[in-house]
């Protein structure tokens, strides 16, 4: 198996809204009953990789996704949600004990990897609104790189915020070897993607990142490496309870 450090990219599993074929976006809207068992079984698929730290948007549904699918890790530590600069939740939540908090796995949310925000789509069934502005103008909403549905954010927009964020908080860790999950979304990850991959504006268009189905790269040297994740998880075969 490749040394290098290891990306697992995860898109939450299907939430509620998902299953009622509405624009969800930034609505925080849970996991339905697939939703969580797409998320135990992306665990079984990633529990034997030694995760050293685990970021989730600021969304229930990658955050749900991330501990339901760390359920049914094989290391046995614990994921531990920070709450850096919130006050009271931050101070008040202080472990005590080195043994426990050495055998706890820093969790860090951030809005910069939430979802395209759809703007005024948001809770619409997405049937209805074909019907109402048409399916070309509909596709282009979804589909298109730079064109926003209204009010809402386009592709472009959500890289802008989610590549920074990925290059200035996650990549360090892979610099030190540190091996990362990333439960996010469909969009947030597309964009993450399109840069680890070098994908053009009309590549990423193309580009489908399926609920509860993790995407693995190795970082070693400054450069990326897209491999197999059954293959990964094989390799790390002497991870004990």
């Amino acid at each position: 198996m490749d040394s290098g450090a290891k990306l697992i990219l995860l898109r939450h599993g299907k939430s509620e809204w998902n299953q009622k074929n509405r624009f969800t976006g930034w609505v925080d809207i849970p996991l339905s009953r697939d939703g969580v068992v797409e998320a135990q079984e992306a665990g079984k698929r990633i529990s034997r990789v030694p995760f050293d730290v685990i970021f989730v948007s600021s969304l229930m549904r990658a955050e749900l996704t991330a501990m339901i699918a760390m359920s049914e890790h094989e290391g046995g530590k614990t994921p531990l949600l920070l709450h850096e600069g919130e006050g009271k939740l931050e101070e008040w939540a202080k472990i005590y004990d080195p043994k426990a908090e050495a055998n706890c796995i820093p969790v860090y949310a951030a809005w910069e990897i939430n979802e395209r925000m759809y703007g005024e789509l948001q809770g619409l069934d997405k049937d209805e609104t074909r019907a109402k502005f048409g399916a070309d103008q509909v596709k282009i909403w979804r589909r298109s790189f730079s064109t926003p549905p209204p009010h809402g954010e386009s592709l472009e927009m959500t890289a802008k915020r989610s590549i920074p964020y990925f290059k200035e908080k996650i990549v360090p860790f892979l610099e030190k070897g540190k091996h990362v999950l990333v439960s996010a979304h469909g969009n947030s990850l597309r964009s993450i993607v399109m840069y680890l991959d070098n994908l053009s504006e009309e590549e990423v268009l193309n580009l489908e990142i399926p609920t509860g189905e993790p995407l693995c790269y190795s970082f070693q040297a400054g450069s990326w490496k897209k491999e197999a994740i059954d293959e990964v998880q094989d390799g790390f075969r002497n991870l004990s309870r």
